[in-house]
């Protein structure tokens, strides 16, 4: 059976999408930009400061369906620009300092809102 996921503590779905998704065993969250909850948009930030409010968003999530950042098994990071995937990854290292989940990392032609990166994670709840 398929349950929503909605905190306040990340950016409300702007659209025909939930925040997570979840059943029983798996979580699916939707792509976190780098905005704050109250609707700050840091797409003029450097892409650390962005990829850290994204990863922020994420843990968000992951409480809401009480889990955590240990429970990621794939995560998909969506760049703007591939040339920032160094310092996006040093962010992310810090991130997922132990055992880091599986993950892709690509670059698009665009991101909503201009930003330079959306993260998106598939999590076990069991």
């Amino acid at each position: 059976m398929k349950r929503i996921i909605e905190t306040d503590d990340a950016p409300a779905a702007v659209g025909a999408y939930s925040q997570a998704t979840e059943n029983g065993s798996l979580l699916f969250t939707a792509g976190q930009i780098p905005m704050t909850a109250d609707g700050e948009l840091l797409d003029d930030e450097p892409i650390e400061a962005q990829t850290e409010q994204a990863l922020y968003n994420l843990d968000a999530v992951l409480d809401e369906a009480d889990a955590t950042s240990a429970d990621i098994l794939k995560v998909t990071v969506f760049l703007e620009d591939i040339g920032d995937f160094d310092a996006m990854n040093e962010t992310y290292a810090e991130y997922f300092d132990a055992e880091p989940p599986a993950r892709s990392a690509v670059e698009v032609a665009a991101l909503p809102k201009g930003v330079a990166v959306e993260i998106e994670a598939i999590a076990s709840l069991e």
